[in-house]
């Protein structure tokens, strides 16, 4: 296991040196934070603390996002006409790919969702913004698709090279397997972004795209219980041979379902409910353990079959709140108990109060995409009744952020102080954490602008209503 920054491992040792009380509001009365965790510097800038050494922004966050937007939109084009971030899972800070690996379905997917988001957040204000979103798009329909035949034809892929256009093998932890393995989550989650391109341009091959991966999907569906998710981590799209009988990541196939059901598309109600069935009766009540627990393998760089994820939890919550009563009649106490799974097996104590979060057992660092994915879905519940502790969470968890965007907009893959790597690992350097930003402005307002100066007590800004 890679270890932690600030010696910590958990909330829990936080709690035993004093400096955070079991996760919750840092409240008035609190006492100041040592000097040893208020670095001077924090990622790319010099910090910023407030009267109780409690990190604050060192520029808006809106100020932060719209840099990083910037920076992106200035990617220069490259093979067939992508921008190089579209096909080049790993990029430095001078637009040139620097490994041959890639995501294209996480990162696209991801990557389509935030800039829908961010389309719709500036009111459709740049064009290139939706046009940035459709090269994702094509990149998925064109350059990412398995071969015509066996159980998952024309479906998309998890991992490649970035040399394919388009890709013709598997790559990253699926190649130990084989050339043609997919991973049917991925799919999903490539689907339902797809779906929601279509939406926002009208393209039907998105939408057509979107529809056959559902069509795979359900065609390819099993029976799950406690030891079965509804379908493996990782298949042989041509041969359907499986491995991993524990896929954690199911939040975007019923995504998918439940927005071709409100399409018309009944076909996908059994397997919709069978799939819903199995999230609330078998992975959500699942214990916490790796031997039997229900959120593990997601990320397609891993191959151990027992391996917790903090992203798989966190987005099902998401979800939840996003839904509520409409899906889940306990849909707040359920989405508390995946916030907190993610907290007591992921969190570490950051200088000046932040909580990072990690992404998965066998890699402990806080990557940008799983780290921001805490503060997205934090603000969230809090702005849905979950209480005041996840404000401070959220607003503590996304300021720290800010701090690994560096002026120019160029963001790192990889938050912790210290790191001044620019560029990295696309999904969490920017495709999987502009819409957790996006989601926080829409839960908590008066964050998106909020300077230094008009946040600087931790009580002050605990007692704002949004």
């Amino acid at each position: 296991m890679i270890p932690l920054p600030y010696g910590m491992k958990h909330w829990k040792s936080a709690l035993c040196a004093g400096l955070w009380t079991a996760g919750l509001w840092l409240q008035s009365g609190t006492p100041a934070l040592p000097r040893a965790a208020q670095p001077a510097r924090v990622g790319f800038h010099e910090a910023i603390y407030d009267a109780g050494g409690r990190l604050l922004p060192w520029t808006t966050w809106e100020d932060a996002v719209e840099r990083e937007m910037a920076w992106y939109l200035n990617c220069p084009l490259g093979t067939k006409g992508y921008p190089v971030f579209v096909y080049a899972t790993f990029m430095d800070d001078l637009y040139r790919p620097t490994k041959s690996e890639i995501i294209p379905a996480t990162q696209n997917g991801m990557g389509i969702l935030s800039y829908l988001k961010y389309w719709e957040y500036r009111q459709h204000a740049n064009p290139k913004v939706l046009a940035w979103a459709q090269k994702m798009g094509d990149y998925l329909v064109f350059e990412s698709l398995t071969e015509n035949k066996g159980p998952y034809p024309r479906f998309t892929r998890a991992t490649g090279h970035h040399t394919g256009f388009p890709i013709r093998k598997s790559a990253q932890g699926d190649e130990k397997f084989g050339r043609n393995v997919i991973e049917p989550d991925k799919g999903g989650l490539a689907g339902f972004a797809l779906l929601k391109l279509s939406e926002a341009t009208g393209e039907s091959r998105y939408f057509d795209q979107a529809l056959h991966n559902a069509e795979c999907l359900a065609k390819t569906m099993r029976k799950g219980d406690a030891t079965h998710s509804p379908w493996p981590f990782r298949v042989d799209s041509v041969t359907g041979k499986s491995w991993g009988e524990r896929s954690g990541n199911m939040t975007y196939n019923l995504r998918l379902f439940d927005a071709l059901i409100a399409k018309g598309h009944a076909e996908f109600k059994g397997p919709r409910d069978a799939l819903w069935s199995w999230i609330k009766t078998f992975q959500i009540p699942a214990g916490d353990d790796r031997t039997t627990s229900l959120w593990i393998q997601f990320f397609e760089d891993q191959t151990a079959e027992d391996n917790r994820t903090s992203w798989a939890p966190l987005e099902m919550a998401r979800y939840l709140i996003e839904k509520q009563e409409a899906l889940d009649p306990d849909w707040k106490a359920d989405a508390e108990k995946l916030i907190q799974f993610a907290l007591n097996h992921f969190s570490a104590q950051g200088p000046g109060g932040v909580i990072t979060m990690a992404e998965q057992d066998v890699d402990m660092q806080p990557w940008g995409g799983a780290c921001s994915k805490l503060g997205g879905v934090a603000a969230m519940f809090y702005a849905a009744g979950g209480g005041e502790k996840y404000r401070d969470i959220a607003y503590r968890n996304l300021t720290w952020m800010v701090y690994h965007i560096d002026k120019d907009g160029c963001p790192t893959e990889r938050t912790g102080d210290g790191i001044h790597l620019r560029g990295g690992w696309q999904e969490d350097c920017h495709t999987d954490v502009i819409h957790n930003f996006m989601d926080a402005f829409q839960a908590v307002p008066e964050w998106r602008n909020a300077t230094p100066s008009a946040v600087a007590s931790t009580r002050a800004l605990s007692t704002q209503k949004p």
